[in-house]
């Protein structure tokens, strides 16, 4: 423990990748790139999808291994590539995404699985208990070794992962996007756990598109693009223009996309939602929304954002309340009342709930037009859904080969606009987009801003929910603030000066009793 200590105060290297190539087929999939990383600190690694975020740090725990001509120095001293147990042994361990641990172990035995303390071949309960302990109390954790995976919650299996990997004594920890599925609260405690792991003189290497996690963790962001490296910044020289410009190869000084306008006075309501509720998570909830308006709804995690969104759709059944389209007033009983109206949904689960992953770009667009298909006798157009899909493609910018090719294919960022090319079918009068960029890189984001403000120019309503504040500041043109599950307030550019961020989080957070609003 001393030793690693020394050596994160001394800042040395800790890991050194030196010119990293990897080629699948014909597929260069990393390029010469390098990377070092020092001990005791927090190194992001950023990158759209297809970077090559993801096959480097494959070559880094041994998963892949590389093309002739690479090394991966550990200590300075040249390590063994593609074997995943030397990669233990030289103290590597890669925390991904989708969690690897056994629900139905306790969290000692997920913590040893495979490396088991073991007596006369049978084993050692007691003793794996006693070597888990003091691994959970150096990381502050409070749950009990015995306790079954399983009945954690995804924050606290998130923990369970990182114990498990300073079981293996590792050294450089990957964290692939840790903090997708958390709450607010176990992203705290995440953060004070890595702050825990870079005073023991371990190196993070820490993967994310969250801009704001970047500034607060990182001190120094490596960036990587179409396979290659670009550069390194240290914290001081940290800025959202230089990492964007970096990551895309230009300057996104028009990053988030407001070129349609909303004149004063000339706003004419399309969607009104009365006294919205659900007696559980939504209660009372009204407002309207505008054609050619982006309309933003804010709140912290568990506000009832989608909440609210779901039963204006007829996805949930709502015990209260009524719904307007253009002054008339519909009876949603489901999802399909509600886009036979005119008023399309994007959910926040594009994976879960949104796509049909094994089916094609082309299956998935005309998914819910595909009545409109069919010729006499049953027989389905195929040549009218494939132009169909062939122009949602082009104008979207999705790329891809075919439209033939399944959707899961696709990177995060096209699949959701495969998603929003489904809605837009419908020919709707409403637009609501819940978290419409999670999990996209960034140039993927401008994309989808891009189509948000298309959309608002052709005179669509578009209602948006995100967790990014920077996000709705940057494309709404009010934003409605939820709090336990009421609308707290409204707050809305006031004439030369944007949304006020400190008005959102005021509103969100219940420091104010009155609501507050600000007018043009």
């Amino acid at each position: 423990m001393m030793q690693q200590q020394e050596a994160g105060a001394a800042g040395a290297p800790v890991l050194e990748m030196r010119n990293i190539s990897k080629t699948f087929g014909s597929t260069r999939a990393l390029s010469n790139v390098s990377l070092t990383v020092k001990a005791g600190e927090v190194h992001a690694l950023m990158g759209e999808n297809g970077a090559g975020k993801s096959t480097l740090m494959k070559v880094l725990s041994g998963a892949y291994r590389p093309d002739a001509g690479g090394q991966v120095l550990i200590d300075g001293r040249p390590a063994v590539m593609g074997d995943p147990i030397k990669a233990r042994e030289n103290g590597i361990a890669v925390i991904y995404q989708e969690l690897s641990l056994a629900p139905n172990l306790t969290v000692g035995q997920n913590m040893f699985l495979g490396t088991e303390p073991s007596r006369f071949g049978i084993v050692d309960r007691s003793g794996t208990r006693k070597r888990a302990e003091p691994i959970l109390k150096r990381l502050g954790l409070t749950f009990d070794v015995d306790q079954r995976v399983g009945a954690l919650s995804l924050g606290e299996r998130q923990m369970v992962e990182i114990a498990r990997a300073l079981t293996t004594n590792a050294r450089i920890i990957v964290m692939d996007e840790p903090t997708t599925s958390l709450t607010t609260r176990e992203t705290d405690r995440l953060f004070a756990v890595i702050a825990s792991l870079k005073s023991q003189g371990i190196a993070v290497i820490y993967i994310s598109h969250r801009m704001e996690e970047i500034y607060q963790l990182a001190d120094r962001v490596s960036v990587l693009r179409d396979s290659a490296y670009v550069g390194t910044l240290d914290r001081a020289e940290l800025s959202a223009s230089k990492l964007v410009s970096m990551m895309v190869g230009r300057d996104l000084s028009s990053f988030y996309k407001k070129q349609h306008s909303l004149a004063d006075g000339t706003r004419t309501t399309v969607l009104s939602v009365r006294d919205m509720g659900d007696d559980r998570r939504v209660h009372g909830c009204s407002f309207d929304a505008h054609a050619g308006e982006v309309l933003g709804i804010a709140g912290l995690v568990g506000s009832g954002r989608t909440e609210l969104a779901r039963l204006i759709f007829g996805a949930d059944l709502k015990t209260t309340g009524s719904v307007l389209l253009q002054g008339r007033q519909l009876a949603i009983r489901s999802p399909r009342d509600a886009m036979d109206a005119g008023i399309a949904y994007l959910t926040e689960d594009r994976k879960g709930l949104g796509l049909f992953l094994d089916m094609s770009i082309s299956e998935n667009i005309n998914v819910a037009v595909i009545g409109e298909d069919a010729r006499s006798g049953g027989v389905l157009d195929f040549a009218k859904a494939r132009k169909r899909s062939d122009k949602a493609v082009a104008n979207l910018s999705i790329r891809t080969k075919s439209t033939s090719v399944n959707v899961g294919a696709l990177s995060g960022g096209n699949q959701q606009k495969a998603l929003i090319a489904r809605l837009l079918e419908t020919t709707p009068k409403v637009i609501i987009l819940d978290e419409p960029t999670r999990g996209v890189d960034v140039g993927a984001k401008s994309e989808i801003y891009r189509i948000i403000d298309e959309l608002a120019r052709a005179g669509i309503a578009i209602v948006v929910i995100s967790s990014d504040l920077p996000e709705i500041i940057g494309i709404a043109d009010r934003v409605l603030v939820m709090r336990e599950g009421h609308i707290a307030g409204e707050v809305e550019a006031s004439a030369g000066a944007p949304i006020a961020q400190e008005a959102i989080m005021t509103l969100s957070t219940g420091a104010v009793t009155e609501p507050v609003q600000q007018e043009v």
